[in-house]
């Protein structure tokens, strides 16, 4: 049986390579790297020939998972629903654990994203909300209150 090594990274695509990863770096990811894939590697993964792709990848401080953000320069994205909601089947989330819930859903609230519905606090222990980020992207945070 192979043995897993690390979670490596959640990979999310998207339209506005540059909104997004501003998004991110303002939740405290930090740039890693970035270039643009092409040729054989990417047609055979993707399953998509003659792709190319800009990618970002960010970490957060100290390593850890990162997050990959890619926008396709061709064949055009295929846009989903910036609307989805946690029954939608897929990937729904990715979450943060941050050190100031409240202010950071104002500072997120001031660069026009908004809740998906309210904070919530799970057994005493974290609260937690829903943000819908750049091209309706979920994102989850949570601080530890017990």
């Amino acid at each position: 049986m192979t043995q897993q090594l690390r979670f490596d990274h959640i990979g999310v695509t998207v339209a506005d390579i540059e909104r997004a990863t501003e998004f991110f770096v303002g939740l405290g990811l930090e740039i890693e790297g970035r270039t643009f894939v092409e040729g054989e590697f990417l047609d055979t993964v993707c399953g998509l020939p003659g792709a190319r792709c800009e990618v970002v990848m960010l970490r957060p401080p100290g390593g850890g998972t990162a997050l990959e953000l890619a926008r396709f320069v061709r064949p055009d994205h295929v846009p989903g629903s910036p609307e989805a909601m946690a029954n939608v089947l897929g990937l729904r989330n990715v979450c943060f654990e941050v050190d100031d819930l409240d202010a950071e859903l104002e500072r997120l609230a001031a660069d026009g994203y908004g809740l998906v519905g309210g904070v919530g606090v799970y057994e005493n222990v974290v609260r937690m909300a829903y943000v819908r980020g750049p091209e309706g992207i979920v994102v989850s945070l949570t601080d530890r209150i017990g």
